[in-house]
């Protein structure tokens, strides 16, 4: 049978803060006058996770960290200190799941312009998007998992006897694993990773002949999570090694060769790969944008009075100038969202970085 195809969000069609827009409005309508999630944000160093539920903020249980559903929309503050400071520095992300809703991404996007506020504008602000997370965004997670559906689909309290099959894909190494739920296809089986038939009663873990010892591991330790959840005696496990010699079995048996269940190809990637810098300014009394130069960036190109985008081609900075307006600080993920909208590589992370803030993906984008 062929899966339903679900509505992936239109990415350049997309405003991202949706100022003024009925979203902006629905968020002031629904949030208290102090928004009640960040009452306890970023006072101890650590992760915290939020999910958008209905244009509100609501907190994501500590034990389902790292796992996300492709259908929603999160906020993840990371709170930390430099060895040589006691100050609280922060980290905040929003995370776009592939078919999250428009309202849900306009309200993660405001949300997170709001907590940066509540934080006294010292958060460095992150868009992340499903498929192209920043590697800083991923060190948070041992283990990254994606699955199909919205929270409210559930993936504790189903009974085993209620589930719909499902393939698990293990793919990383020593410093992350990322799990992602896949269609039941053969033909989308790589023997370098590991992958975990979920049959309700019995979970199969098929390990591909080159797969490394971490994917192994992790996807091992999630089974026996999974076995756990599902009671004591409830659930069978058994773990294969690839032998195409070998193809009876229900692993084999319950893949099919639906060519409907292929995955969407990733095609936002710059065909150019040349480095680019535009300044942002308003000093005409309108806000322009004028290229400044390609190829080779240093640190010296960029100006504190005004706003520069650097686009790396597999990641974009937003450069605050620590004399520009609190004003253009708060647009700024916005100026690199409309800019990456003209581009072919929309998706790709987003980092906004004032001029007095250190951020280490910055310092190797322009040492590259």
């Amino acid at each position: 049978m062929a899966l339903r195809k679900q509505k992936q969000y239109d990415w350049k069609d997309s405003n991202l803060a949706l100022f003024g827009s009925d979203t902006e409005r629905q968020v002031k309508k629904e949030s208290a006058e102090q928004e009640p999630a960040w009452k306890n944000a970023g006072q101890k160093c650590g992760v915290q996770i939020w999910r958008i539920v209905k244009f509100k903020v609501t907190s994501w249980p500590k034990e389902d960290y790292g796992k996300f559903f492709n259908g929603d929309s999160y906020i993840i503050l990371n709170t930390y200190k430099e060895d040589d400071t006691e100050e609280l520095l922060y980290d905040v992300h929003f995370w776009i799941g592939k078919y999250s809703t428009q309202d849900e991404y306009g309200t993660a996007a405001y949300k997170t312009v709001e907590l940066d506020t509540f934080l006294d504008d010292k958060p460095i602000q992150h868009r992340e998007v499903q498929g192209h997370e920043s590697q800083l965004f991923l060190s948070y997670f041992k283990t990254f998992t994606i699955l199909n559906g919205g929270a409210d689909s559930g993936f504790r309290h189903v009974k085993p006897t209620e589930y719909q099959p499902r393939l698990l894909h293990f793919h990383g190494d020593r410093k992350h694993v990322t799990l992602k739920e896949i269609p039941r296809c053969k033909s989308l089986l790589d023997n370098t990773d590991v992958y975990i038939l979920d049959l309700g009663l019995k979970l199969i873990q098929w390990n591909g002949s080159g797969s490394n010892k971490d994917e192994r591991r992790e996807a091992l330790q999630y089974l026996k999570d999974l076995q756990e959840e599902r009671g004591p005696g409830k659930c069978k496990t058994e773990t294969l090694d690839e032998d195409p010699k070998d193809l009876d079995n229900d692993f084999y048996d319950s893949l099919t060769e639906d060519k409907d269940a292929l995955e969407e190809g990733d095609d936002d990637v710059a065909a150019d790969k040349t480095k680019e810098l535009y300044r942002l300014s308003d000093a005409s009394g309108k806000m322009k944008m004028t290229k400044e130069k390609t190829g080779k960036i240093d640190k010296k190109d960029f100006d504190s009075k005004d706003v520069f985008i650097f686009d790396a081609k597999d990641s974009v900075f937003v450069w605050i100038g620590k004399d520009t307006s609190k004003m253009e600080r708060r647009n700024a993920m916005t100026y690199a969202h409309d800019y990456l909208k003209k581009t072919d590589h929309s998706l790709v992370p987003i980092c906004c970085l004032p001029e007095e803030k250190r951020c280490r993906a910055f310092d190797l984008a322009i040492a590259a």
